[in-house]
């Protein structure tokens, strides 16, 4: 199983039956593939409520999510404008949003549309869904191209909203928002204690579960 694929079945574990999810572009586009579709109501802010995987022979160049991915229509599926869309977000009737990020912070903010002197990403409707939704999942890998940690201490890239993101799934951890602070619950694969202190430099605590977990 690749790295992003392990993220993606890692974040379904988050998700509550019959729940409104809005997927961002990159890993959470993955997540379905471990969901019972059947069971969860998928929503893209380009206007469709229902969104399913849908098989090679069967794409319709006209019917694609936000990322412009061709997507499938769940029975009962339903169509709206952009703008009724995002009065469902803004309105918080989208459950959870799970999102990239370029960075997150010690005290919960995300950043996920633009790295200075670089061509800029866009915001999309990241800052609407971290504002909208009731539940945000960021899912990304742990450090960046270069080596440098994503899970930082203040972000330096601008950020997209004042959200506190609820939950961090990396390839080498899971952070859970408790109260003030992040707690690190669960290493992902192969991943050490050490190896995620040493690639984060963004405050947490350790879950006492995990603690006994590693000294047993």
């Amino acid at each position: 199983m690749s790295i992003k694929e392990m993220i993606a079945k890692r974040a379904a574990k988050e998700l509550t039956p019959h729940s409104i999810i809005n997927l961002g572009i990159g890993i959470p586009t993955l997540v379905p593939n471990y969901l019972d579709q059947s069971q969860f109501f998928l929503h893209t802010e380009n206007g469709l409520l229902g969104v399913t995987s849908v098989e090679e022979d069967k794409i319709d160049p006209l019917l694609v999510n936000a990322g412009k991915l061709p997507v499938g229509e769940a029975i009962g599926a339903s169509y709206f404008h952009s703008a009724d869309s995002f009065a469902m977000i803004r309105g918080g009737h989208v459950d959870v949003a799970i999102l990239g990020a370029l960075q997150v912070d010690g005290s919960g903010l995300v950043a996920n549309w633009a790295i200075p002197g670089k061509d800029i990403i866009g915001v999309g409707g990241a800052m609407d869904l971290l504002s909208g939704a009731k539940k945000i999942i960021i899912t990304m890998s742990h450090v960046s191209k270069d080596g440098s940690p994503k899970f930082v201490e203040k972000c330096t890239f601008p950020i997209t909203s004042t959200r506190i993101a609820d939950v961090i799934i990396t390839d080498l951890a899971v952070f859970i928002w408790e109260e003030e602070g992040y707690v690190l619950t669960e290493l992902m694969g192969n991943a050490t204690l050490s190896e995620v202190k040493e690639k984060t430099t963004a405050p947490f605590s350790i879950s006492e579960e995990l603690l006994q977990k590693e000294e047993s």
